[in-house]
């Protein structure tokens, strides 16, 4: 059996979601935050060009702000703040690529070899998407890997499943995926960052993940 063809980078568009109301955040604008000097959403940006073809930012509110990060910007498919699929739907209306990497802004340590690894399980397992896994404590004090479905490569041609799925009412992420062929990924190697997909929820949960950086 032949391999797989893989997928290459200039194939993938990234897409930062920023288009959240931070309501825990107190309201803010969680993407234009900093973490270590740098606006949240640029920080993800910064770590996910190098990994893809092109970039995008999904973003609801101070859209000059998010253009002066010098990509495309653009709102979610639907109003009232509708959750990561509507920015995931905004993403593909707008994507070239034969592929959309999702990514959140509140999780600015996210892996370097992100869309590598989701890559190449998408094309080895022949799926539609590839979801990334990562260790997290559970309550009993043991470590279980969990699904991170922001951290998701899509086909492209995934859209009008998607746009079909929101206008029957569909909000969970994982909802939808689940009528899809996705292959979870797991970031366990041995150098894999634990602190990887650490997302900062509050003003307190950002500062206390720049305190652990080195």
């Amino acid at each position: 059996m032949s391999a797989a063809p893989a997928i290459a980078a200039a194939a993938i568009t990234g897409l930062v979601l920023a288009g959240g109301r931070g309501s825990r955040m107190g309201g803010v604008d969680k993407g234009l935050q900093p973490f270590e000097g740098v606006p949240l959403a640029l920080h993800a940006l910064r770590r996910l060009r190098p990994q893809v073809g092109r970039t995008l930012v999904n973003a609801n509110r101070n859209p000059a702000d998010y253009e002066a990060f010098g990509v495309p910007v653009w709102p979610d498919a639907l109003p009232d703040y509708a959750g990561p699929l509507a920015g995931f739907l905004s993403g593909l209306a707008h994507c070239d690529t034969d592929y959309l990497l999702t990514v959140p802004c509140d999780t600015p340590l996210f892996p370097l070899d992100l869309a590598a690894r989701l890559a190449q399980a998408m094309a080895a397992h022949g799926a539609d998407i590839a979801m990334a896994s990562a260790p997290e404590p559970m309550d009993d004090g043991s470590i279980a890997l969990r699904p991170q479905p922001v951290f998701s490569l899509l086909r492209a041609t995934l859209r009008g499943s998607l746009q079909a799925f929101i206008e029957a009412g569909g909000r969970k992420v994982n909802a939808w995926t689940g009528q899809h062929a996705t292959v979870l990924v797991p970031f366990d190697r041995p150098g894999d960052d634990p602190q990887a997909f650490a997302n900062a929820n509050t003003l307190a949960e950002l500062r206390s993940l720049e305190r652990q950086r080195p």
